[in-house]
């Protein structure tokens, strides 16, 4: 049957246009599609308007890579779409210096505050005057205890000196029992706080005389025939009887000639620290009586042979090097001069000694009984410095 003409026309449905891309070569740098998309399947979009298509389902997103790689450090972008617009992000500079102005304002805040919160600095105390300590040659425990008391340092100077774990008297050959550190107490002069105690000051003078007595006075004690302890009592009585440096040798070679010969010493400073020792006197300037001259002591070397059992004194330097190289003299005797000077009258027999020691009485008679002062200086003899019968 043939078609009617006038009848409407059903449209013919259309098979769905099937688009597809096809990547070109594209340039180094340049980018195409990362995937090509699938095929746009496009419909009418009125049916009743035959020709006209959309797409029936829009493509995804469409994602570039770079079709050719830049070389090593080079990145490339992506092409710029027309009409894109580029956007600026940042601040105006009057922005900027607002931003920094309010940080150095909330700095400024934090400092202030914690400074407030802060305890307040504190000047730290000022350290305690220090007063020199001067401790003379040939001092004695009891005598320097007093200047360490008038010096204002604490406490008990003759307990604080008499052990030390700083020093050992028996590792210098000191006997079993030897009752403190007289001879060891180095004199010189200390620089102390203070108001510090005794102990301190002793510290000090072992660590002084440690740095002054070593291994030469030990070898020479020992060519001496003698203990390092015994060259120590020796410079103590050469501390206490010589007045000038030249005599201290020769008053060394004195007493190392007496020992030798099995003499007693006759010295009298070592009666002097007896009858200190036994009268609690830290200093006896008086002549020595005919009582005191036969005391019952075993630092009396009138009537004891050999050296006294300790040091009698502190000695310096100088007495202990004269106890270490004594004199090349055959002197057995020595008296103080009656001049009063201070120099020592040395003799070889008995006979020579006495007449020098009459001498010696006759002046102290003219002096009212004092020692002989000298007319040249200001220094006097002390008193009986002699080494006689």
């Amino acid at each position: 049957m043939a078609p009617d003409p006038l009848a409407p026309v059903e449209p013919t449905p259309h098979e769905p246009l099937l688009v597809e891309y096809v990547p070109v070569d594209p340039p180094p740098g340049e980018y195409v599609p990362a995937d090509p998309s699938p095929p746009s399947v496009y419909v009418s979009a009125d049916p009743s308007l035959p020709g006209e298509y959309v797409p029936a389902d829009p493509s995804p997103p469409v994602e570039y890579v770079q079709a050719d790689p830049p070389t090593p450090g080079e990145y490339a972008q992506p092409p710029e779409l027309p009409g894109s617009v580029h956007l600026k992000r940042g601040r105006s500079p009057l922005a900027r210096v607002a931003a920094v102005l309010a940080l150095v304002a909330v700095i400024a805040a934090l400092v202030a505050l914690l400074h407030s919160s802060s305890p307040k600095h504190v000047a730290p105390p000022a350290p305690p005057p220090v007063v020199k300590v001067l401790i003379p040659e040939g001092k004695t425990r009891a005598q320097i205890a007093e200047i360490a008391a008038t010096d204002g340092l604490k406490g008990d100077y003759r307990v604080a000196s008499r052990r030390s774990p700083l020093l050992n008297p028996a590792a210098y050959g000191a006997p079993h029992g030897t009752p403190d550190l007289e001879g060891f107490l180095f004199p010189a002069t200390y620089d102390m706080d203070k108001g510090a105690p005794v102990s301190r000051l002793v510290e000090e003078q072992l660590a002084a005389f440690q740095e002054n007595v070593g291994v030469s006075q030990i070898a020479r004690a020992h060519a001496l025939h003698v203990t390092p302890y015994q060259l120590l009592t020796v410079a103590s009585m050469v501390e206490r009887e010589a007045q000038i440096p030249g005599d201290r040798p020769k008053i060394a070679a004195v007493i190392y000639n007496r020992l030798a010969a099995g003499m007693p010493l006759g010295i009298d400073a070592s009666i002097y620290y007896a009858v200190e020792l036994a009268t609690g006197v830290a200093t006896y300037t008086h002549e020595l009586t005919e009582a005191q001259l036969h005391i019952d002591s075993p630092y009396n070397t009138r009537t004891h042979v050999g050296l006294p059992p300790t040091p009698i004194s502190n000695p310096g330097v100088a007495s202990i090097e004269a106890a270490a190289h004594p004199a090349h003299v055959s002197y057995l005797y020595y008296v103080a001069g009656a001049d009063g000077c201070g120099e020592q009258v040395f003799s070889h027999t008995l006979a020579e000694f006495e007449v020098d020691a009459a001498a010696y009485k006759a002046a102290v008679a003219r002096a009212g009984g004092h020692p002989p002062t000298c007319k040249h200086t200001l220094t006097g003899t002390p008193p009986g410095a002699q080494a006689g019968k």
